[in-house]
């Protein structure tokens, strides 16, 4: 099971006494992701790394790190599992006003957008989340450039219920004109 938390008091309360060096572990993660052969031992990382973006509270420490760098690069010159996992941790983190420009100031979107060529079903999902996520109005209309569009569209047409339904969201909420007066469409 899985518990968030969400505060530095609910992490001591549930850490005990000796309470936990959550940055500490994290950095002993990111030497071994940097040191190791074993291409599971890196994926094992990155998962973990991933794992640790859900929480905002490891924010602060993962920025500290630069686990955002190692995801963007991984997102490019990683394996598929190694993408996989990356495009995951960024999809976590890009929600944070921080992270998320940082995200985009590290070419975040040129990466992410070539990813949606891939046919790994997590990748696309965790790619076109990210760059849902990552939409401010400085960013849309890179976001939303022909090229982007072109590449979710041919994802709204294909045989992946998933993707293909996260796609259609995308184009509606994203690329297709507001109509004045309809309630369900809000203009970022």
């Amino acid at each position: 099971m899985y518990i968030m938390f969400s505060s530095y008091e609910r992490l001591q309360k549930r850490s005990g006494k000796k309470g936990v060096d959550r940055f500490q572990y994290l950095k002993e993660l990111i030497e071994e992701f940097s040191t190791t052969e074993s291409s599971d031992a890196k994926e094992q990382v990155l998962a973990n790394l991933a794992n640790f973006s859900y929480d905002p509270i490891n924010y602060q420490w993962l920025r500290r790190l630069k686990v955002i760098d190692i995801f963007l690069h991984q997102l490019s010159e990683g394996t598929l599992p190694l993408r996989r996992f990356a495009a995951a941790g960024i999809c976590n983190l890009c929600l944070d006003f921080e992270n998320k420009s940082y995200i985009l100031q590290n070419g975040g979107v040129q990466l992410l957008t070539e990813c949606l060529v891939s046919e790994d079903e997590s990748l696309v999902l965790s790619s076109i989340t990210s760059l849902m996520f990552l939409v401010t109005p400085q960013s849309k209309s890179e976001i939303t450039s022909d090229k982007v569009v072109k590449l979710i569209s041919v994802k709204a047409e294909g045989n992946n219920p998933r993707i293909t339904n996260l796609a259609k969201i995308f184009l509606s909420d994203y690329h297709y004109p507001v109509k004045e007066g309809d309630p369900t469409k809000t203009e970022i």
